[in-house]
C-alpha cells in the first residue's frame, strides 16, 4: 500500500508541472486519468500492478 501511495503522489506531482511547465492541457490530463481508471478495472490491471511492482523494488533494492 505504502509503495502505491507513493507512486500515486509522484505521479500527480509530475502530472502538475506538466501542467504548469509543458503546456499540458486541461483535457489531455482528464483523458489520462479517465484512461487509467479504465485500464484499472481491465484484465491486464495484475500484469501491471506485479510488473510496477517489481520495477520499484529492483529501484529500490528491496527485491
Amino acid at each position: 500500500m505504502a509503495i502505491s501511495v507513493s507512486l500515486v503522489v509522484m505521479l500527480a506531482a509530475a502530472v502538475w508541472l506538466l501542467h504548469r511547465y509543458s503546456a499540458l492541457k486541461l483535457w489531455h490530463g482528464l483523458v489520462c486519468i479517465l484512461f487509467g481508471f479504465f485500464l484499472a478495472t481491465s484484465s491486464l490491471a495484475p500484469e501491471i500492478r506485479t510488473t510496477v511492482t517489481a520495477i520499484v523494488r529492483a529501484l529500490t533494492g528491496q527485491g
